[in-house]
């Protein structure tokens, strides 16, 4: 069950971040389905890695965005410095992993908080 509680755990938690950011359309949420598809196959393999799978998800949702679309989600740390980029996920293989920007190493929220986040711009 621990397994399960998981993977909702962390399809709702990135279902947020995208919401927040408005890009949850259906084909968007349809990467996020196949990423939790994959990670559950993982997770039968290391019952132990269940507290890192939303951070996983996280990853592998961003990953799959930025082959279709581009980078997501952008910084609200650096929107004025013209050079766009997306927030890292950290730790990168942790439990409560956080949206980060990777130059200012500034923590801008938890993954599935970004509606939260102040300053996150939602457009």
């Amino acid at each position: 069950m621990e397994l399960e509680q998981a993977l909702h755990a962390a399809r709702a938690l990135v279902l947020a971040d995208l919401a927040a950011g408005q890009v949850a359309q259906a084909d968007i949420v349809s990467l996020v389905e196949d990423a939790v598809a994959h990670r559950r196959w993982w997770v039968e393999q290391w019952p132990e890695g269940a507290a890192y799978v939303a951070g996983l998800v996280a990853q592998d949702v961003q990953d799959a965005l930025l082959e279709r679309y581009g980078r997501w989600p952008l910084c609200p740390v650096c929107v004025e410095g013209g050079d766009p980029h997306a927030l890292d996920v950290e730790p990168e293989l942790g439990a409560d992993p956080h949206w980060v920007c990777g130059k200012t190493a500034v923590a801008v929220a938890r993954v599935g908080s970004l509606g939260a986040a102040p300053g996150m711009v939602n457009s």
